[in-house]
């Protein structure tokens, strides 16, 4: 069965924390519910990133193409487990993606941001 969306109109967590409802209206004008378990949904959040890059450069054949998020706000923190620290980044609407770095991949990273100055980037236009 396929099901064309119209639009996103709510996104809900089961009470017990196991399921995720993600309510839409599809091309009939009828609501409608996507049910999943959190799993899923962790394996959904983790193929959509690169789903969307893909769409992007199909959609306008530019394979330098990325679909960016603007960063609001980030923190460092160290992990549970006192081997790894936790980056957390996060968009001004609410969109946050944690990562775990080992001690190794901290130092690259400051390395890397400290030998790549920003500079303006040329303006594209399509």
């Amino acid at each position: 069965m396929n099901i064309d969306s119209q639009a996103l109109t709510t996104c809900e967590i089961s009470a017990d924390g196991r399921q995720i409802s993600l309510g839409f209206v599809d091309a009939t004008g009828q609501p409608a519910a996507l049910k999943l378990p959190v799993e899923q949904v962790g394996a959904l959040a983790m193929t959509l990133p690169a789903l969307i890059e893909r769409a992007l450069r199909m959609r306008f054949g530019d394979d330098s193409l990325r679909y960016t998020y603007p960063l609001g706000s980030w923190s460092f923190e160290h992990a549970s487990d006192s081997a790894s620290s936790i980056v957390t980044l996060r968009t001004t609407d609410g969109f946050s993606v944690c990562f775990s770095m080992q001690p190794r991949q901290q130092d690259e990273l400051g390395e890397a941001l400290a030998a790549h100055p920003v500079s303006p980037a040329p303006q594209l236009a399509n």
